[in-house]
C-alpha cells in the first residue's frame, strides 16, 4: 500500500491502470493480466478516486488517457519496475539466489578444491554476495558460534558441541624442497624418503595439522622428524625454502603459489598418494538461505550424500 497526504493505492492498482493504457482497453489489459474485467475496472475507479482525478476517459472504443492520466501513468511505470524489482530481490534472497554468505578457511586457496568451488559457485550465482576469512581454526569456529562466519572450510575431520561437521573431498599432501635437494630429482617421493630431513611449519593454521600428521606417518617407520615450526606465516616458511636445508609439507591448494627455487613434489604411502581430507563445518540452526543453497551446490559438486536442511535436536 502506498500513502501519500490522504491519497491511498496499491501496486495491483497501478498494474491494471499501467496495462490499461498499454492496451487502450479494460477489456484487452485484464485478458493480458488473466483477470476478470470487472475487477480490473473496479480497481482503476477505485485509483482514480484516491487520487482525485480521471486517468481515463471510458468510450465504446475504450479508453483514452486525460493529460493528467497521462503524466501519472509515466510516473507510475518506474514506481511498478521499481516494487517488482525489489520483490524479484526478496523472493532471490530468500531462495538462497541472492543475499550473502561469508565463508572461513585456514588452509591456502591458491589452488585446489575449495579455488575451485568459490570460483565456480560464484560464476553460478554471482548475485549472491561471497566474502572470505582467513584464520586458525579456534577463530573460525568463535566465528561461527557469533554469527560472523556461516560456513568454514578446515583441514581434517573433527567435531564440535553445537556445529555440524560434515567430510566434503580430499587432496594430495605435497612436499615443498629446494630445487637444488637431491630428492627434487625425482617425480615421487616417498615418507620413508623424508626420514631424516628437517622440516620447517608455519606455527600457524594448517601447520599444527599437518605437524601431528608427519609424527603419525614417520613413527610408523621408526623415525622422530625434526619439525621446527618458526613465527611465520606458511608464505613466509615457502619463501625461505630456496635458500635452506629445510622441507615443508603443504596441501594440494597451496600449489597455486610460487616461490623462487622452490619445487612441489607428491608424497606416496604404501596406498597410494598421500591424502588429507577436509571438512565442512556451520550451526546447525544457521538460517541464512544463500548458506543452504551453498551446502547443496557443495553437496552436488563432489556428490555427497549428506543432509542439507537443520537437524533439530
Amino acid at each position: 500500500m502506498i500513502v501519500s497526504g490522504m491519497m491511498s493505492f496499491d501496486i495491483r492498482q497501478l498494474r491494471y491502470a499501467i496495462a490499461a493504457a498499454d492496451h487502450g482497453s479494460f477489456y484487452r489489459a485484464a485478458r493480458a493480466l488473466d483477470v476478470e474485467q470487472s475487477t480490473l475496472s473496479r480497481a482503476v475507479l477505485k485509483l482514480e478516486h484516491s487520487i482525485g482525478m480521471s486517468i481515463f476517459e471510458r468510450s465504446r472504443a475504450g479508453v483514452t488517457m486525460t493529460l493528467a492520466g497521462n503524466a501519472f501513468i509515466r510516473g507510475a511505470k518506474p514506481m511498478v519496475a521499481t516494487a517488482d524489482k525489489l520483490v524479484a530481490m526478496m523472493r532471490a534472497a530468500g531462495q538462497g539466489r541472492a543475499g550473502g554468505i561469508v565463508l572461513g578457511h585456514n588452509g591456502s586457496v591458491s589452488a585446489g578444491n575449495l579455488r575451485a568451488t568459490i570460483m565456480s559457485w560464484r560464476d553460478t550465482y554471482p548475485d549472491v554476495g561471497f566474502d572470505c576469512v582467513e584464520a586458525d581454526r579456534s577463530a573460525l569456529l568463535a566465528g561461527l558460534d557469533t554469527g560472523e562466519i556461516d560456513i568454514a572450510i578446515l583441514m581434517g575431520v573433527a567435531g564440535h558441541n553445537g556445529f555440524r561437521f560434515e567430510a566434503i573431498w580430499s587432496e594430495r599432501m605435497l612436499v615443498a624442497l629446494p630445487a637444488s635437494h637431491p630428492l627434487a630429482e625425482r617425480d615421487v617421493l616417498h615418507w620413508t624418503d623424508l626420514r631424516d630431513e628437517q622440516f620447517l611449519l608455519p606455527i600457524t593454521d594448517p601447520g599444527p595439522e599437518i605437524r601431528d600428521m608427519l609424527l603419525g606417518r614417520l613413527a610408523m617407520s621408526g623415525a622422530k622428524p625434526d619439525i621446527r615450526m618458526p613465527q611465520a606465516s606458511r608464505e613466509t616458511v615457502l619463501s625461505i625454502l630456496g635458500g635452506s636445508a629445510g622441507v615443508s609439507i603443504v596441501c594440494e591448494g597451496s600449489t597455486g603459489a610460487r616461490y623462487p627455487d622452490v619445487v612441489y613434489r607428491p608424497i606416496h604411502g604404501e596406498q597410494g598418494p598421500a591424502l588429507t581430507g577436509y571438512s565442512a563445518c556451520w550451526r546447525d540452526g544457521n538460517g541464512n538461505p544463500a548458506l543452504h543453497r551453498f551446502l547443496g551446490f557443495i553437496k552436488d559438486r563432489y556428490a555427497l550424500a549428506f543432509d542439507v536442511l537443520p537437524r533439530f535436536q
